[in-house]
């Protein structure tokens, strides 16, 4: 069992290393979204990397799940961004007080 171990690691392709690359960097950034919009940017990339990966590798089911995920990824990042903007833009022009002719 340990000798099969060892013939798998020594025979570790390019396409194997670029899967686990991709589905790490996945981990990574998905653990670290609530951090910045700016992973889960990066979250996108990183599927976009493990849809590649699945359909090189003949997976055509993970490769399009994958897909998808970058895109759901991708419009999380959008609307995060959009809402970022536009509380920075709040946070620059404070509203002025308003006062009644009475008062």
């Amino acid at each position: 069992m340990f000798d099969r171990l060892l013939f798998s690691i020594r025979h570790f392709d390019r396409l194997t290393a670029f899967g686990l690359v991709a589905v790490s960097l996945m981990l990574l950034f998905y653990w670290l979204e609530d951090r910045s919009p700016v992973f889960v940017l990066a979250f996108a990339g990183a599927c976009v990397m493990g849809s590649a990966y699945g359909f090189l590798q003949g997976a055509w089911p993970f490769g399009l799940v994958e897909g998808i995920w970058s895109i759901v990824a991708l419009r999380r990042w959008w609307m995060l961004r959009k809402l970022s903007l536009l509380a920075a833009k709040e946070i620059a022009t404070p509203s002025r007080p308003h006062y009644s002719a009475t008062s």
